[in-house]
């Protein structure tokens, strides 16, 4: 019994004796040349930059936040859809395109043709909704179509 106890702690002090061996080994390689006070200054320099580098990570998180708010503004989605206003005549000669940003908001511009004129009209899109305005099916499913365009 004591046998295999010896045996079992001969086994473990090797293999840390090992593990030891090969973390000094690996230390003495990356500290080759390098003296306790260039250690310690070259270790100040490399917590400074981390410190610097974490600022400015702060700093383009609130820059991220910012652009993301402004990137609501600009135009993000646009559904486009032809249709003929006259069943009995012409083709799809017609169209509604509505023109929405990041907040469902923009316009819907639509053109009605026929034999004899071209009409366009534009309204306007509040979060999604009509504005003063109210929309043709073919209006609003120009509105649905851009915004499954992008959640």
């Amino acid at each position: 019994m004591s046998l295999v106890i010896s045996l079992v702690i001969f086994f473990w002090l090797g293999t840390i004796t090992f593990l030891l061996w090969r973390l000094i080994k690996t230390f003495n390689r990356l500290t080759k040349g390098v003296s306790d006070e260039d250690f310690r200054s070259i270790l100040g320099k490399l917590l400074d930059e981390i410190k610097d580098q974490q600022k400015k990570n702060e700093e383009l998180d609130k820059r991220l936040s910012l652009l993301s708010l402004d990137c609501l503004n600009h135009i993000q989605k646009i559904g486009f859809i032809r249709y003929n206003p006259f069943s009995e005549t012409g083709g799809n000669q017609s169209f509604a395109l509505a023109i929405l940003d990041g907040r469902d908001s923009g316009l819907v511009i639509t053109s009605l043709h026929s034999r004899e004129s071209t009409r366009v009209f534009a309204k306007p899109v509040k979060e999604g909704k009509e504005a003063g305005f109210e929309f043709s099916k073919e209006e609003i499913q120009a509105v649905l179509a851009a915004k499954k365009l992008k959640k």
